[in-house]
């Protein structure tokens, strides 16, 4: 009877110290995921654009205080999760050996059993793994824009196991984590773009040039576009010429999958631009020059 007691004391003592050991690892793990969220990203530039541009370029690349609040709060609840289910079962072995009941067997039989289902649910294990190296290593997240093989969309959700995209037509897709080989991440770093305005062959390169200047070189500068231009747009010169056509580059450097309203407009303004200087637009087929 002493003995029952005895082992009755032990295996408290055993989920008393698992319950104590647990509430430390869980406040350490509060205690940090809290320090590393309210710690502030500084920002680095003298100047007022070069502050901007990094402003933009550190939410685009995660290190926004939104974004490091998403990610460091998955990779929290998932390490509460792995110390629940480590201290779960450390205790249990360690009571149920405190209870007289042979080990050999049982982790035998635990050992032939997570052979079999390792081999049942290695795409699943897959799949886990790869959700925490992507959580870890912060390849994406929610509100991205992604492409995933053919597949491109905006990341609605992302778990452990799969990833849920939104593509352009609005159709969900659900992404396995352990099919992703190859990922591209739009929203990340900057998008640029290359800018063809065609103009007839014989017109002045430098006249063109120097009009176009004038027309996009301070669009960065105004506020319906701060917000998106890292840079001042730049002309380039002449990219191509054909039959009647000489074709003007100009170069953006936008923040990520930004580039599409830049782009426009600066078609617009070249367009009323080159026709208030008087130059004519590209030569058609059995036209004569003048």
């Amino acid at each position: 009877m002493d003995d029952f007691w005895d082992k009755l004391l032990m295996s408290g003592i055993v989920v008393a110290i698992a319950l104590v050991l647990r509430f430390v690892l869980l406040f350490a793990i509060r205690r940090t995921v809290r320090a590393l969220t309210v710690r502030s990203v500084p920002a680095t530039g003298d100047d007022e654009q070069g502050s901007r541009t990094r402003k933009m370029l550190d939410k685009a690349a995660g290190l926004s205080s939104a974004r490091q609040k998403q990610r460091l709060a998955t990779l929290g609840s998932l390490l509460r999760n792995v110390v629940d289910v480590v201290l779960v079962l450390i205790t249990l072995l360690t009571v149920l050996a405190i209870w007289g009941v042979p080990m050999a067997p049982l982790i035998a039989s635990a050992g032939v059993g997570g052979v079999a289902l390792g081999f049942g649910a290695q795409s699943l294990v897959k799949d886990y793994l790869s959700g925490i190296f992507m959580l870890t290593e912060d390849q994406f997240g929610v509100g991205d824009l992604i492409k995933v093989g053919e597949l491109t969309g905006t990341v609605q959700e992302v778990t452990l196991r799969v990833t849920k995209l939104r593509d352009p037509s609005g159709t969900v897709w659900y992404v396995r984590n352990g099919e992703v080989l190859t990922l591209g991440n739009v929203s990340q770093g900057f998008s640029t773009a290359v800018i063809d305005i065609p103009v007839a062959i014989d017109a002045d390169p430098e006249q063109v040039q120097a009009v176009l200047r004038k027309a996009v070189g301070s669009m960065a500068q105004e506020p319906e576009w701060a917000e998106k231009l890292l840079e001042e747009p730049k002309v380039l010169g002449v990219g191509s010429m054909s039959a009647g056509t000489m074709t003007m580059q100009i170069s953006i450097k936008t923040g990520p999958d930004q580039q599409w309203g830049p782009t426009r407009a600066i078609r617009e303004r070249a367009q009323r631009a080159l026709a208030e200087a008087g130059i004519r637009g590209p030569i058609l087929p059995g036209a004569t020059l003048t």
